[in-house]
């Protein structure tokens, strides 16, 4: 077939049909709306299928680990009475390091049921890690296409390790540079193969995760007589907080709060040659956790599984200095060495557990391995190499891709809130771009729930854009 862009970009939908084994058209209503729950029903596994599969492929089952160094720092910071108690699910005791081995289990494992002699994901970050140790254990094929470098040829320690990791299990890993060439690439490598796409955001992917929520209520009502308090998941594509609250609701725990945390990176570009490098953190940032909340079907599936505004209660960002202060302190005062992406949620734990009672329980729901491309100084060093600044004060002057401030004492670190009621304006504006007809009563329910709002603030939202426009 005809490999230039155009064709291959007009072929998407059917390259993809035959590379999810999924047709998204089922689940469509004509409109705004569609059928989430049975698009969700189409990975067709119970939560307790799921969990067989994970644990017989050593995923699953990790530990909880209660920071009681951290919580007296807190305590220390806190107004009397202050201080909830912190503690962390331990991801990286799954065989790639994290808990997107959760996602990777179900989605090869369905790979390999169907026949597919192989598996692609496109990704810079941990997931890539993931499919490959499964592919390996299912005797699979595995590519992994990563956006990598820049137009110099210059990649990111963080990158550079996890494409180590990737190769250590067998894969074979394709780098570009940064751009829009990547999903045509994706979609070139579909075709010839004939693999299954294992993307992150299948129904696949995300009811993997739904055993993580599922295991932390169980294991804190066995530990502790009740769920926590709050759930802090580091946000990037959704995928992570969307799977971990529906499981949580799966097993009851329907009132526990559930917080976004995203590093902070505002105005830097993630698709910007210029920009690309300028930055420290490659995955839970506010390039992507921000486009994905307010349009989650920018992904590489025609309907993205993961919804995080749907379940999202709270949304914080911090600073990159912050994190990385954190990722020191975990080390070096709770004597657990972890990488940066579940210590940008650890990093917000650390600020609301200043607000909650000490009688509360916050939980950080992942944590990642580190690598040499992903400690501290490597990724410090490289920062300086690129011209930003690495400082220590107050981290509120941070300006990102200018420099990194190291906060001189705990007590400054500051977890931000992002107003919820504006990032559903931006979600319900994006899904009603370019779409001038009268939105039904399914269309406004379905907008209702995918906001977690209501029908009247969709209203409301709709009548003021329109009005605009």
């Amino acid at each position: 077939m005809n490999s230039s862009v155009d064709d291959v970009m007009a072929r998407k939908n059917q390259i993809m049909k035959s590379a999810v084994g999924i047709d998204y058209d089922i689940f469509e209503s004509g409109g705004i709306a569609f059928d989430y729950e049975k698009m969700m029903s189409e990975a067709g596994y119970s939560l307790e299928e799921m969990i067989r599969i994970q644990r017989d492929y050593a995923v699953g089952n990790t530990p909880v680990i209660e920071l009681r160094n951290f919580t007296k720092v807190v305590r220390r910071l806190s107004a009397k009475g202050k201080g909830a108690r912190i503690f962390i699910k331990d991801e990286a005791a799954n065989p790639s390091g994290s808990f997107k081995a959760r996602r990777a289990a179900i989605s090869v494992y369905h790979a390999k049921k169907h026949g597919y002699k192989g598996v692609i994901a496109a990704t810079s970050g941990n997931y890539g890690a993931a499919v490959a140790s499964q592919a390996a254990m299912h005797g699979l094929k595995c590519i992994i296409v990563q956006e990598c470098y820049d137009s110099h040829g210059r990649g990111q320690p963080e990158i550079i390790e996890k494409a180590r990791k990737c190769e250590a299990y067998g894969a074979e890993v394709i780098q570009l540079t940064v751009g829009p060439e990547l999903f045509y690439e994706f979609l070139k490598l579909l075709e010839i193969t004939g693999y299954f796409n294992a993307s992150l955001y299948t129904p696949f992917g995300i009811a993997g995760v739904e055993t993580l929520g599922y295991e932390i209520s169980r294991q804190f009502i066995e530990k502790e007589g009740r769920n926590p308090d709050v759930v802090v998941c580091t946000n990037a594509g959704g995928g992570n907080l969307t799977g971990t609250a529906r499981g949580l609701i799966k097993a009851g725990a329907a009132d526990t709060q559930i917080v976004g945390a995203s590093v902070n990176l505002k105005g830097l570009h993630m698709a910007s040659d210029s920009q690309f490098n300028r930055k420290s953190f490659t995955t839970g940032h506010t390039g992507f956790g921000i486009p994905f909340a307010t349009f989650p079907d920018r992904s590489d599936v025609p309907r993205s599984a993961g919804r995080p505004l749907r379940y999202m209660d709270r949304y914080v960002t911090v600073n990159q200095g912050e994190v990385f202060y954190i990722t020191e302190a975990l080390a070096q005062i709770e004597g657990l060495e972890r990488g940066p992406a579940g210590n940008t949620s650890l990093t917000a734990a650390f600020c609301l557990a200043r607000e909650m009672d000490e009688n509360e329980i916050i939980l950080v729901q992942e944590t990642e391995y580190t690598g040499a491309g992903k400690h501290v100084r490597p990724q410090l060093g490289f920062a300086k190499s690129m011209g930003v600044e690495v400082l220590v004060g107050d981290p509120a002057d941070e300006v990102c891709g200018s420099n990194i401030i190291l906060p001189e004492e705990p007590g400054m670190i500051k977890a931000i809130d992002l107003d919820m009621d504006n990032l559903r304006r931006k979600y319900i504006k994006n899904a009603i771009q370019h779409k001038d007809f009268e939105l039904s009563e399914a269309d406004l329910a379905f907008l209702a729930e995918d906001t977690k709002s209501t029908v009247a603030f969709v209203k409301e939202a709709v009548n003021e854009i329109r009005g605009k426009q």
